[in-house]
């Protein structure tokens, strides 16, 4: 539980992170976590928190820096530990921020758009952002995040995940799950991740082949053979002879059913020894978000219990609800920055509010609406609505704005040039190879 003392430390060490533009930024992240009312990115300097006009706003992203390095290792250091014996679950997806009519933002990628109506080209152009989050026991848009990067053009969002994961991981605890959706299935990231010493529990795709160890040789001419028999999600004949199943009831006691195989791998990487589960849900619409059976893989303690791990994969949806708060409430998307680096501060910046609030909500008295429960607990923007009062106790290390003057404006016969134009970039790299053990 976080005290007022921590959190005044905390706001401490955050403001140390910003080697330039610090006050401009700080009074960014106060403005942002108290001015409910925004819709834009200038009405936050609209905040009597924010000591500045709106034009130091922009400024501040233009001019301002921020340590990512020192960043990331004082998020991780007030990290809401777990209650002992209990798992750290770690939540790894990546967003994309729409900038379709920006042509003189660089390296925008075409990005797809999930949950449209059907249409022909669901496809946008902007960037990617890959977050790494703590997620929230029970589910909830209480994530607290603990870092946070573009995917470059370059690059794609399985790889800046790895990195990510390596940057992070030695400030964890040691019990730790990373729980993936189906568009991290990649075997290069399996590999990757067993060698970081980190427990994996993944979404798989339909598509998968598994395979049992090689039986031993019989003897006869020819090369013995390097894989025992198949298991394919999709083909149902493969699904013979599970190591184990599991029939019981879910948290809101509805029937499940976990079924494992243990001591799998595949072809590409037969020294990764894996455990496949199978998760049918009666109770499901069978749509595609909502499906009846789900294939999952776990790349770790083979003698863990698979059953409630495989239960557990139902906190990954709480990094959905934190995305959603960050764009509806933090105004994540609305800045019309231009330049990419800009935008990574600004997403720093957004970052660093979201995890104010976590560690603020109990200190923080939560101002709920007429008609919104008093019997649940405290949502993240109720808690950002009482946040005005316990910042004014805590002070801001932000020092106040001097006067400047005026600008004396262009040089008399100046020419302001065209700002340049950047085409889409739709080439997609492609991950490295899987080197063997």
């Amino acid at each position: 539980m976080t005290n007022s003392n921590t959190l005044r430390q905390f706001r401490h060490d955050i403001y140390d992170c910003f080697p330039r533009a610090k006050d401009a930024l700080f009074n960014t992240i106060d403005g942002l976590m108290t001015e409910i009312q925004a819709t834009s990115f200038p009405e936050i300097s609209q905040s009597p928190l924010f000591e500045r006009t709106w034009a130091s706003l922009y400024e501040a992203f233009e001019d301002g820096r921020i340590d990512e390095k020192r960043l990331r290792e004082i998020l991780a250091r007030y990290l809401p530990k777990p209650d002992a014996g209990k798992w750290l679950w770690i939540g790894i997806d990546a967003s994309k921020i729409a900038r379709p009519a920006a042509v003189t933002s660089a390296d925008r990628t075409a990005q797809h758009m999930h949950n449209l109506p059907e249409c022909k080209k669901p496809v946008t152009f902007g960037w990617q952002f890959s977050t790494v989050v703590a997620l929230a026991e029970p589910v909830s848009s209480w994530t607290y995040i603990l870092d946070q990067q573009r995917v470059a053009s370059q690059t794609t969002a399985i790889e800046v995940a790895e990195e990510q994961l390596r940057q992070v991981v030695p400030y964890l605890p040691k019990q730790v799950i990373v729980v993936l959706d189906r568009g991290y299935d990649s075997n290069w990231l399996w590999c990757r991740c067993s060698a970081l010493e980190v427990e994996v529990l993944g979404r798989l795709k339909s598509n998968r082949c598994f395979y049992r160890a090689a039986p031993p040789p019989t003897g006869k001419k020819g090369c013995p053979r390097k894989d025992g028999d198949k298991l394919q999600p999709k083909d149902p004949a493969t699904h013979q002879d599970p190591d184990g199943v599991w029939k019981g009831t879910d948290e809101k006691e509805r029937p499940v059913e976990v079924t494992w195989w243990k001591h799998m791998h595949v072809k590409q990487a037969r020294y990764l020894d894996v455990t496949v589960l199978r998760v049918v849900r009666p109770h499901a619409t069978n749509k595609e978000r909502d499906p009846r059976v789900s294939w999952f893989v776990w790349i770790g303690d083979q003698e863990a219990d698979v059953t409630q791990i495989a239960l557990g994969y139902v906190l990954r949806f709480g990094q959905e609800h934190g995305y959603r708060f960050d764009k509806q409430c933090l105004l994540w998307e609305q800045p019309r920055l231009r330049t990419p680096e800009q935008f990574e501060r600004w997403s720093h910046i957004v970052a660093i509010a979201h995890n104010h609030l976590v560690l603020a909500r109990d200190v923080v008295e939560a101002e709920r609406r007429p008609w919104e429960s008093k019997q649940r607990k405290p949502t993240p923007q109720q808690v950002r609505r009482g946040m005005h009062k316990l910042l004014a106790r805590l002070g801001t290390p932000a020092r106040p704005p001097q006067p400047r003057g005026k600008s004396k404006g262009r040089m008399k016969g100046a020419k302001v040039g065209k700002a340049p134009r950047f085409p889409i970039i739709r080439k997609k790299p492609k991950l490295p190879q899987i080197v063997p053990s």
